[in-house]
């Protein structure tokens, strides 16, 4: 695994990660399994404890950076319970003996039992950082969005499978489509500004400002 310090762009390539140093955290973002799902490891730059969200896949791609960047693993989150953002959950956890963390409406599938319990408007406290909990459902019942304040003058927010460039993440049911659209708008859109970076379950990153001029042209075209 080869991970660029310092040169972060918010693109990863699969089966490669990116440094962005940041004056009070630093997040490593890799691209992990046949999905390319994004795992991050957020840590406070005075304290060294580290956040993973989505202990997604290739468990030794990631206990070799968690080795290397984050040796005080302090709380794994999985943001929300499809399969292919845990698969290597029970290693990392096991192997770290970091504590697992996830919404009580998507905590049954997952492979190990969490042991926090989130809900929206939580604040979770890594070293100096911390992240509020944000409750989004319709992508799954029980899908969290991560957003840290305090790293540099911007927010910076895990979005899971809820936002993406270009829109919000995939629903299936009647109805989910308006209940993510609506829960995104007014959770995130309305509280955060344009400055927000927006770090996803795939792919690349954006920002709030980049994405808000398009909110209605997804709400009239229903995805």
């Amino acid at each position: 695994m080869t991970v660029v310090a310092d040169n972060y762009t918010g693109h990863v390539d699969p089966g490669t990660g990116a440094r962005r140093t940041l004056p009070g955290a630093t997040i490593v973002k890799v691209s992990v399994g046949p999905m390319d799902n994004n795992a991050y490891l957020i840590s406070c730059a005075r304290t060294g404890e580290t956040l993973l969200i989505d202990a997604a896949n290739d468990a030794e791609v990631l206990l070799e950076l968690i080795e290397r960047y984050a040796p005080k693993l302090s709380l794994i989150v999985t943001s929300h319970q499809h399969w292919d953002h845990w698969q290597a959950l029970e290693a990392v956890a096991k192997a770290t003996g970091a504590p697992t963390a996830a919404h009580s409406l998507d905590a049954e599938p997952l492979p190990v039992k969490p042991d926090r319990i989130l809900a929206h408007g939580d604040t979770i406290e890594i070293g100096d950082l911390r992240f509020d909990v944000i409750h989004l459902q319709g992508h799954t019942p029980g899908s969290v969005a991560l957003a840290l304040d305090g790293a540099d003058e911007a927010t910076h927010l895990f979005t899971g499978d809820c936002l993406f460039p270009g829109g919000v993440g995939k629903t299936w049911e009647k109805g989910a489509f308006e209940q993510l659209l609506g829960d995104v708008t007014t959770r995130v859109f309305d509280v955060y500004g344009d400055s927000t970076w927006v770090y996803p379950g795939h792919g690349d990153d954006t920002t709030l400002g980049r994405e808000r001029p398009h909110l209605a042209e997804w709400k009239a075209r229903g995805w």
